[in-house]
């Protein structure tokens, strides 16, 4: 790298990276694009309703083709199963309960070697999507909001819906059904997706070519001059990892909202305003944080939202902190059970509970708006702008970067012990660990402490 000049450096990383990177995004996804615009198209035509579930169900097949092949068979047993199970306990109060269960049997004998792993976790975007839609949609029934089981051709409809059944994200039944009404095709809504569209190639750019390519370039790393501090070393190579790692997913999140968006979801109505203002993730919540809970809330908004309202509430009757760990779990299976996910995401779970009851004490103690979210302009504290809080904020937002680097230390694409499809061992999680010292358990563990002596 040091044999380039600074000219040099960049013609190569814009002919050799960006230009070849950004063309190769688009090819992989104008397939989709097109599909997503035109069953845009076709709901503006006025057409029977089971006429547009039946267009959506075929574009969704063609899709799943598309990307998975054959193997999206594995995808389609899934959406199968579900309905089985909702038509057959439709006499049941407990609907979201039972398919909740038969989506947990259906990932654990896929993830114990159902089907080869490579195939399994190269379908777990969509499989992901069509168990959450499941599930959310046998509680929906259970609590009425959803006023009947939907026939077939619905359900399927709604599962397979083009927009989101490759990147997501997950949407509800009733937004499903508000898109196939066919909102008009106006200037707003095209901006909106140009708008993702833009945004989603830049975040392929920056974590394909940006991180990997000239962080370093900027800070030698890899040079001799830091090489008498390993510490140092490690540290700046893992806040590399997190940043490459960190912009894959805004990709997916933008790339989300385009297709969702194209393909007429995603909007909400204001009297005779539609807005169309999906939003699946906020990256600088995320990289400039206030807390670790805005962190992982921020990171994909319509999970977190699905997380919330039908795991974590369900799971209450269990205790705050034993319902935060079930949240966290369901979390890792979805995503597929390899080991450095769930390892990230149980650590996620002590480390946002320790967080938030900690910032509540001294919130108490202090009077002052610093919890882990942001207080309402009417709250009771005394001290709501002073210099005082905006410091302890900015420290937790420190720390939440300090965890943020460790946590995603993980997610190292150079190394041996690394797989795309299947995930990185347990030995590749230890060795990133200790070589950070377990820095960033020890003191989520001295925050416990530290905690527990306030009393």
């Amino acid at each position: 790298m040091a044999a380039f000049s600074r000219r040099e450096f960049y013609e190569q990383l814009l002919h050799g990276c960006v230009i070849p990177t950004a063309l190769q995004g688009l090819e992989q996804i104008w397939v989709l694009l097109l599909m997503c615009l035109g069953c845009r198209v076709l709901w503006r035509l006025g057409l029977p309703s089971h006429i547009k579930h039946l267009f959506t169900i075929a574009g969704g097949f063609f899709c799943l083709y598309h990307f998975f092949r054959l193997q999206m068979i594995w995808v389609v047993l899934m959406s199968l199963l579900c309905y089985l199970v909702l038509f057959l306990c439709r006499h049941s109060q407990h609907r979201g309960v039972l398919l909740s269960i038969t989506v947990l049997i259906y990932l654990l004998m896929g993830e114990m070697h159902m089907v080869d792993t490579a195939s399994w976790h190269k379908m777990r975007g969509a499989q992901m999507i069509v168990a959450m839609k499941a599930v959310s949609l046998g509680f929906d029934v259970d609590r009425g909001i959803v006023r009947c089981i939907p026939s077939p051709v619905e359900f399927m409809g709604y599962v397979y819906f083009v927009g989101t059944v490759i990147f997501g994200p997950w949407i509800s039944f009733t937004s499903y059904q508000q898109a196939l009404n066919g909102q008009k095709l106006t200037f707003s809504w095209f901006r909106r997706v140009l708008r993702s569209l833009i945004l989603s190639i830049f975040c392929l750019l920056m974590s394909t070519c940006v991180s990997p390519y000239l962080f370093p370039y900027f800070i030698p790393i890899y040079g001799d001059r830091l090489l008498r501090k390993g510490l140092v070393v490690r540290w700046l190579r893992a806040y590399e990892n997190t940043s490459s790692f960190h912009f894959s997913n805004y990709f997916v999140g933008f790339l989300s909202e385009v297709t969702t968006v194209l393909s007429g979801a995603g909007f909400t109505e204001e009297k005779d305003h539609v807005h169309w203002d999906l939003a699946v993730t906020r990256p600088l919540n995320v990289e400039i944080p206030r807390s670790m809970v805005d962190v992982v809330t921020s990171w994909n908004l319509p999970m977190s939202r699905w997380l919330h309202t039908y795991v974590f509430k369900n799971a209450m009757k269990l205790g705050t902190f034993q319902a935060i760990i079930v949240t966290y779990a369901a979390s890792a299976l979805l995503h597929g059970l390899s080991f450095h996910l769930a390892a990230v995401l149980l650590s996620l779970g002590f480390l946002t509970y320790v967080e938030h009851v900690l910032r509540k004490k001294l919130a108490d103690i202090f009077s002052a708006c610093i919890l882990s979210k942001k207080c309402s302009p009417n709250c009771a504290h005394r001290n709501k702008k002073s210099l005082f809080v905006y410091l302890i904020n900015i420290l937790f937002g420190a720390l939440a970067l300090f965890h943020l680097t460790y946590l995603g230390s993980l997610f190292d694409t150079d190394s041996e012990d690394a797989s795309e499809e299947e995930g990185y061992g347990m030995a590749h999680t230890i060795s990133k660990w200790s070589d950070l010292g377990w820095a960033g358990h020890w003191l989520t563990f001295g925050s416990w402490v530290f905690y527990r002596l306030l009393g």
